[in-house]
């Protein structure tokens, strides 16, 4: 017999002692949660029955899908047979040992070492601290500074927010921090001006170059970024923009710094963001699709040419969690890998679905409330504008963005809005009839947005 309380009551507990993420308290309480109840496939349903196909996958992160037994399975079995170790004092598990190598196989010949943490922001703030390890231990303690970008988003710990470029987290907490600067963002739509875009990465690029200088490439260690911006708007990059960064990095003599966060585990049509892009990076921090959510866990990918400082030269890296390499979550990722590799899904991204969303999303460009749409394999974007021929956008943008969302959602599709951009980033086994549903429903909620707006 079940003992979970009803809905009414779940929402009342849920007022009275969860505090959520990123979330008006008082507001979120008037109007009610959302219950979820369960997931199949590319659908979420609520306590009423509803439902919903996630155009968002979670956050980003259901690669797979909802309701994958394996999962559950590989799960069970290791926790029935060692539900917890730590990896602290010279001790492992076997799925984190065969977890770092099966990641590595995947990241290019120059990665072959992994550090585990429990997130994506954690993630980041290790990166943060082996960055200036690594330039210490080489007799340049000095190369302490990291250079991130505006509207970047890299966690919400002290480091990762600091590193983020949202003046919205840095209003709350007095960030960012000391030794953290930012520069612009490769966001031609807005910000481009008469530039082509090709011209406008080059010139963004750029000012990676122009910062170092500044402050001078012996006080810099790093420079960090999302291979495409998540948060901040699923922003592709003009394609001038990351060969000039990695050339810059280099001639500078700095880390590279790829955020694979979202972009990693097939989410682009590769493994990863950076090969989509053609760059290496010198640390890349993972999570999300890692496991595709089933359970938390998170890392930094190293390069040998930080790897091999750490291991030959640092002694003691004096930085952990308690959870590092958790076996039961290194369980569920080593599944969550191999159906990715066995069903071929980074392959599907790229040369199906992935293509296919970008036509269904080029197909709204006709409709009087979108300026441009983006997309690299399943992660894309639709610009909304008051006027297409001059790439005007509202004055009120988060008003348009929450009008064409909560019309979809009302119509059983989940996406998110980012002032006035719409995002998706659906499970990677969606099909080519689930992407038309999702390109039907978000016409009708532009025609909406527009009426709402125009009207």
């Amino acid at each position: 017999m079940s003992t979970m309380p009803a809905a009414s009551n779940l929402g009342a507990l849920d007022a009275a002692h969860h505090l959520h993420p990123f979330s008006d308290m008082k507001k979120l309480n008037a109007a009610g949660t959302r219950i979820i109840e369960r997931g199949e496939g590319c659908y979420i349903y609520d306590n009423h029955g509803k439902k919903y196909l996630d155009g968002f996958a979670g956050l980003w992160c259901v690669n797979i899908g909802y309701g994958r037994k394996e999962i559950a399975d590989a799960v069970a079995r290791q926790m029935n047979e060692l539900p917890y170790y730590n990896t602290f004092f010279g001790t492992t598990t076997p799925p984190t040992a065969l977890l770092a190598q099966k990641i590595t196989s995947h990241a290019g010949p120059n990665i072959n070492r992994v550090f585990f943490t429990g997130s994506g922001s954690e993630a980041n703030d290790t990166w943060f601290r082996m960055a200036r390890v690594y330039w210490a231990a080489l007799g340049k303690p000095s190369k302490k500074m990291v250079i991130a970008r505006r509207n970047g988003y890299h966690g919400s710990t002290v480091v990762g927010a600091s590193m983020g470029g949202m003046k919205y987290m840095h209003e709350q907490g007095a960030l960012p921090i000391e030794g953290i600067v930012h520069i612009g963002q490769p966001f031609w739509y807005g910000e481009g001006g008469e530039l082509s875009p090709a011209e406008f990465g080059l010139k963004v690029a750029r000012e990676l170059a122009e910062k170092i200088d500044e402050l001078g490439a012996d006080n810099v260690a790093a420079f960090v970024a999302e291979p495409i911006q998540g948060a901040g708007g699923v922003i592709v990059p003009p394609e001038t923009y990351w060969p000039e960064i990695a050339r810059i990095c280099k001639e500078k003599d700095i880390l590279l710094v790829v955020d694979e966060v979202i972009c990693g585990f097939g989410r682009t049509g590769h493994w990863f963001g950076h090969q989509h892009f053609g760059v290496q990076p010198d640390l890349a921090p993972i999570a999300k699709g890692l496991s595709s959510g089933y359970l938390p866990i998170g890392g930094v990918m190293v390069s040998d040419r930080v790897g091999d400082v750490l291991v030959n030269e640092v002694g003691d890296f004096n930085h952990g969690f308690t959870y590092s390499g958790h076996p039961v979550c290194a369980a569920a990722a080593l599944e969550n890998l191999r159906i990715i590799e066995d069903e071929k899904l980074v392959e599907r991204v790229h040369d199906d679905v992935g293509p296919y969303l970008a036509e269904g999303l080029k197909s709204l460009e006709d409709h009087p409330l979108v300026g441009q749409t983006q997309s690299v394999g399943l992660m894309g974007a639709v610009q909304l504008v008051d006027d297409k021929a001059s790439r005007k956008r509202f004055e009120d943008k988060e008003k348009v963005g929450v009008e064409v969302r909560n019309h979809c959602l009302a119509n059983g599709l989940v996406l998110r809005a980012t002032g006035d951009r719409m995002l998706y980033s659906p499970p990677l086994v969606i099909t080519r009839a689930e992407i038309d549903q999702m390109i039907e429903t978000t016409r009708k909620g532009l025609d909406h947005g527009w009426k709402a707006m125009k009207g």
